[in-house]
């Protein structure tokens, strides 16, 4: 039996070219945890910062000899540890690896607390299931913070990324009226999946979406990181939900600014899950790279408009 796996791991943070492809052993499940045979697991712009040592310089991930990458996860229950009944050994599951210090999702078996896990949806195959973790949970909880009652205003912005469309289609579910800004080329596809509004520039943002909504949007959730250009287009009192913490702009004329921060939440992806499966939330795959060019998937989404999810395949 073999008893090694491969992996992506940065020694030295900096470009695309830091990444490595190294062997390990698969490691073992503890209390209440799950080792999971990867199938699929995504690319996403934290794992760009991770591996520049920016997550590092801020403070949120503390100097390493050597660190992994990858949050989501898709792939199959391969062994369970003491404790863990959640799961049966070849359950399809997906899943999030909320704690940086922790093995990457990018490598051949990942090891995850059980909570941390959810039946993948059964609709999809689970390259595209991949996708949905880490962006979907965020939406999710960026809405959750937003605390907007039915009818209310909201503007997402990055309305055309994995997080901001989860945010649109979520925000429907929620009977909220929304106001999305996207790239032009992005208007229709941000319009089938639910926004009332479409602004496609970011230039004078506060005046168009006020014209839009005289007084200001009730809320806004700043997915493409423009900080106090979107919060010009919020209401007094209103709600800046912020996914970065140092772009989040200063609270004034009453407004409260938070900070998104995701967790795993097991239960809840199972939730998310299951709109999958219901037509709710939809998942769009542009790239399925196998773990080897991982490089040229860090530089694909690095220069952006990939116009999808970007996922790698041990």
């Amino acid at each position: 039996m073999n008893n090694s796996m491969t992996s992506i791991v940065v020694r030295t943070p900096g470009g695309p070219e830091v990444l490595e492809l190294a062997e390990g052993p698969i490691p073992e499940p503890g209390p209440r945890q799950v080792l999971v045979r990867v199938e699929a697991s995504s690319l996403n712009p934290i794992d760009l910062s991770a591996r520049a040592g920016r997550l590092i310089a801020a403070g949120l991930m503390p100097p390493m000899p050597r660190f992994g990458l990858g949050w989501d996860v898709a792939g199959h229950v391969d062994a369970t540890g003491p404790g863990a009944t959640r799961f049966r050994v070849g359950d399809p599951v997906v899943g999030l690896r909320d704690l940086l210090f922790a093995g990457g999702a990018h490598a051949g078996y990942v090891v995850l607390d059980e909570q941390a896990l959810a039946p993948a949806p059964v609709s999809v195959p689970l390259t595209d299931a991949a996708t949905l973790p880490l962006n979907a949970l965020t939406a999710d909880r960026a809405l959750d913070l937003a605390g907007l009652e039915p009818g209310s205003t909201l503007l997402v912005t990055g309305a055309s990324g994995g997080v901001g469309g989860f945010a649109l289609q979520l925000a429907a579910l929620r009977g909220l009226r929304t106001i999305a800004l996207a790239r032009p080329h992005d208007a229709g596809r941000v319009r089938a999946l639910g926004a009332d509004e479409v602004v496609t520039s970011s230039d004078d943002l506060g005046p168009v979406v006020r014209g839009i909504v005289p007084g200001g949007v009730d809320a806004v959730i700043d997915a493409a990181i423009l900080g106090i250009t979107a919060h010009q287009a919020l209401r007094g009192g209103g709600v800046f939900v912020a996914l970065v913490a140092p772009f989040a702009p200063p609270p004034i004329r009453g407004t409260r600014v938070v900070v998104q921060e995701v967790l795993a939440d097991g239960n809840r992806l199972a939730e998310l899950a299951g709109y999958v499966d219901d037509g709710v939330l939809t998942l769009r795959v542009a790239h399925t790279l196998p773990l080897e060019r991982s490089r040229e998937a860090h530089e694909l989404l690095e220069k952006g408009g990939v116009g999808g999810r970007i996922v790698l395949t041990p």
